[in-house]
Formats: structure tokens, C-alpha cells, sequence
């Protein structure tokens, strides 16, 4: 948790990076990408929802397919973004739960607030708009101005940049677009400019390349609790995948193991577009609900849990609608690590665990890793084979809207925390409690229980399908496996 000395450091540095950068004059430009196969990670904003703008609609019949590899790491997975001219490769986040793509920018000035872990991290990359011919600020008569600001009435950071009320009303004013803070569901924060350049992206096959030009994103200059780009996969305007006109189709991914966590030899198959839908046969697919709270963000109904062969634990009604405010449903979010359910029904689903399993309780573990269950399995010989749960544990199967039921491949639920030590392995169940079970989402379907699933996201359909996959197999099959 932050101290009160940083909290006060941050507000400081924030509200002087707004003054400082609202001024600031117009970079050079950039230019975007085109066809994607990805992987993912991270956490869901919680700015008010933009509309879609005239220039994603634009681009739609731009790109017909995109694949890029997915990097795993501790907590998500990674899609490199090769971002100007010359192209520069920056690693982000894929986070569906979020809109805006925005990446670190400034190789001196860029600062984040809270990010000890990250300090000694060589996983980010910074981008400098100075070494891009192409890279320039966004103007205040972009849509994707007004989209950024939408929390408030646009023309106010507009105005303060110096526009006038008749190139307002026109959406004439060649001013910069005004610096902006965005804020995620998880308590982070950044503040940056809106840039365009061009992105780079791989067709269908690997060789196959195409520069996006003008390419909206924020070059971020402070953060808190975000030490790593993200690349946004919502359904507004400023979404990867709405600015390249594949909003209509779809995108898929299949998650590698968290076993292969930091392997630079193998990454997550992500595809967007016609291809991510094209082998669909064996997919069960339940519906797409439409949050009035968060419309751009991708919620599934949860009807029921199932442990082992008992009978079926019913869920919350606030796991499958809505009330009058739009909270509740369960959103998927590639951001979000780890699957999170709402109390009451999580402790039962505990004990319920707890009253079917043997082993003696690691709770030492239990205070220093937050996780709720931590069992010491035995593991002879100190061979961890037992790291994919075999049958030491019971099964859990989700039961979704539409009759779908996934049964979690085993290891999407606990995991071993360490390396084996006296014949003995700590795993823990990696679910955590909703903190606001209140307000938003009812709960959380995070990344980790998605692992060796391939998740099809089929938007013109609005319905999200599910199939078991050894994804690692299917990364060798798209050539993103090196031997």
C-alpha cells in the first residue's frame, strides 16, 4: 500500500505534469500496424465510456487478419508493438478489459509511482517520439480527443489549450489534444498526451507486414501502479482493435501455462479477425452481456460452480444481470491475473474445497502470499511433476449462461508456490475475494483460469466461446515455438 508521502508525491508530479505538458507544442508523427496473433494481462477502467468515432469506422475494411506472439510473464502476457518510424518495439500488456493502448514514453522523464517491484524490470521498453518521423500530438478536433476526455465536457481541457468557441463548434482547432489522466479499476493511474504514428503488424502469416498509419495512443509520461504499457482490447474507439476495423469480427487467444511464465521460446497464439473465427465447430458459446454501466467491456454469466462430482452450487443472480445501476455479471479480463468471485459465495466455495481435501494446510503461506487455501502436497523424490494438479485436487467446473460448462484444465486453480523442498510442495488456490462486490462487476474470470482454453471473442455474433487446448501444441502448430 502506498504511503501517505507517496500518494502526496504523486498528486504533486501529476497536477505539474499537467500544467507542464498542456502547452506542450506538436510532435512528429507515427504509424500503425496491421494483422495480430497475441497474448495477455492486466486490469479494467473505470473512465466513463466513449462512443465510437467516425474514424474507426473508417478503418474497417483495412485489415482482414493479425497475428502476434503473446509473451508470458508473472502477471499476464505481453504483445510487442512496433510503433513508428523507424519502428520502435515497445512490450505491453493485452488487456481486454481496458480501451486506451499507451505505452512509456520519454527515456529521462518517464516516472512511476509505487513500482518497486518493477524497478530492476527489463520488460518494458520506452518510446521517444523524437526518434520517429512520423510521430506527432493529437489535435483537440480529433474524436479521439473528445473520446479521452469524456469523463467531463471536452471543451473544457480544449479551451484551456486555447481554442476558440468557433473552432470548437467546428472541430476545426489544430491545438493539441490536452494532457489526460486514466484511471483502472485496480486503483492505477496514468497521465500522458494523445500521440498518433504508425504501428506495425503481422498478417497472417509471419513474414506478411503492414504500417498503420495514424495510429492513436497515449505517450505516457507518470504513472502509478503501472510500470508497463498496455494494449487496450475493449470495444471503444481507442481500442486496438476498433482503431484497425476489426471490431465487427472478432479475436481469439489460447493462454499458455503458467508454467512457461519468462520462456522467451514459446509465446501465446493471439489472432484477430476473419481467422480467429474460422474453427469454431467444437466451441461451446455463451452470450455476451451488455453491461449499461461498462458497454464496451466483455461480461458472461455465471449460473452455477461445480467441485468434483458434487451437485452444483448456485451462483449469485448478480453473476448472471444486472441491477437498476448496471452492476453485477462477471467480466472477462485478460488484465485481471487471477479469477475473482463475491462473498458471500466465495467462502462457501472454500469450504466446500477445504472439506474435500487431506493435506495439511500451509496457512504460513496462506498470510504471506493473500491467497485463501495453501495445502502441503507431498512430492517425492522433490520432483515437481505434480505442478499440474494431476488428481491431488478436486475439479472445478464453471457453469456459464446457454448451458456451457468449462471444466478448468488442471493448474488453472491451485499452483505451486515455490520450488519442492523436503519432499513437500505448497500450492495455493489462486481465487481471490471481490473487494467491491457492490459496484461494477460481480466478479472477475482473470487470465490464469483462462490457461491452455482457446477463448473466442465473436463480436458480430456478441457471444464469447470456449474449447479446451494444449496451447502450447497450438503454438507450435503457428510457428511460435523455437526448439
Amino acid at each position: 500500500m502506498a504511503t501517505a508521502s507517496e500518494i502526496t508525491r504523486f498528486l504533486f508530479f501529476f497536477l505539474f505534469h499537467i500544467l507542464l505538458t498542456a502547452y506542450q507544442p506538436l510532435a512528429k508523427q507515427r504509424n500503425p500496424s496491421t494483422a495480430l496473433v497475441l497474448g495477455l494481462r492486466h486490469s479494467s477502467a473505470s473512465l466513463p465510456i466513449p462512443n465510437a468515432s467516425a474514424n474507426s469506422r473508417n478503418r474497417q475494411t483495412q485489415i482482414s487478419d493479425m497475428m502476434e506472439p503473446l509473451r508470458e510473464v508473472r502477471d499476464g502476457y505481453l504483445i510487442s508493438l512496433n510503433i513508428g518510424t523507424p519502428p520502435q518495439v515497445i512490450q505491453v500488456y493485452m488487456d481486454t478489459g481496458s480501451d486506451l493502448t499507451w505505452v512509456p514514453c520519454g527515456n529521462l522523464s518517464f516516472d512511476c509511482v509505487d513500482c518497486d517491484d518493477y524497478k530492476n524490470s527489463k520488460l518494458m521498453g520506452i518510446f521517444s517520439s523524437s526518434y520517429s518521423s512520423s510521430s506527432y500530438r493529437e489535435s483537440c478536433a480529433s474524436p479521439y480527443c473528445t473520446d479521452i476526455h469524456s469523463s467531463d465536457n471536452y471543451f473544457d481541457p480544449c479551451t484551456v489549450a486555447g481554442c476558440s468557441l468557433t473552432t470548437l463548434l467546428k472541430s476545426t482547432c489544430s491545438r493539441p489534444c490536452p494532457s489526460f489522466a486514466y484511471t483502472y479499476g485496480a486503483g492505477g493511474v496514468v497521465t500522458g498526451t494523445l500521440t498518433k504514428d504508425t504501428l506495425r503488424v503481422h498478417g497472417s502469416g509471419s513474414s506478411v507486414t503492414r504500417d498503420i498509419p495514424n495510429f492513436c495512443f497515449g505517450c505516457v509520461g507518470s504513472t502509478y501502479h503501472e510500470p508497463i504499457g498496455i494494449a487496450g482490447f475493449g470495444r471503444g474507439a481507442l481500442s486496438l482493435p476498433s482503431q484497425l476495423g476489426l471490431l465487427q469480427k472478432g479475436f481469439s487467444h489460447c493462454f499458455l501455462a503458467f508454467k512457461y511464465a519468462n520462456n522467451p521460446n514459446i509465446s501465446s497464439p493471439l489472432v484477430i479477425g476473419d481467422m480467429a473465427l474460422s474453427s469454431i465447430d467444437k466451441m461451446q458459446f455463451t452470450p455476451m452481456l451488455k453491461s449499461p454501466m461498462y458497454p464496451n467491456y466483455y461480461y458472461i454469466g455465471l449460473e452455477a460452480v461445480t467441485v468434483s462430482n458434487m451437485s452444483a452450487t448456485q451462483v449469485p443472480l448478480s453473476l448472471r444481470e444486472f441491477d437498476s445501476q448496471g452492476n453485477g455479471g462477471m467480466l472477462i479480463d485478460s488484465g485481471t491475473t487471477y479469477t475473482h468471485l463475491p462473498e458471500p459465495f466465495y467462502s462457501q466455495l472454500l469450504s466446500i474445497l477445504e472439506s474435500m481435501i487431506n493435506y495439511p494446510r500451509a496457512k504460513d503461506v496462506e498470510m504471506r502470499a493473500g491467497f485463501d487455501l495453501c495445502y502441503k502436497v507431498p512430492c517425492p523424490h522433490n520432483n515437481n511433476s505434480l505442478t499440474d494438479d494431476d488428481n491431488i485436487f478436486p475439479s472445478i467446473t464453471f457453469h456459464f449462461l446457454n448451458n456451457v460448462s468449462v471444466v478448468l484444465p488442471r493448474g488453472n486453480h491451485f499452483y505451486a508456490m515455490s520450488a519442492p523442498s523436503n519432499s513437500t510442495v505448497v500450492k495455493c488456490l489462486l481465487f481471490q475475494s471481490m473487494d467491491d462486490g457492490d459496484y461494477g462487476p460481480a466478479g472477475v474470470f482473470g487470465s490464469f483460469q483462462q490457461q491452455n482454453l482457446e477463448v473466442v471473442y465473436d463480436l458480430e455474433n456478441q457471444r464469447i466461446g470456449f474449447q479446451l487446448m494444449d496451447c502450447a501444441s497450438a503454438a507450435t502448430n503457428q510457428g511460435l515455438h523455437k526448439k
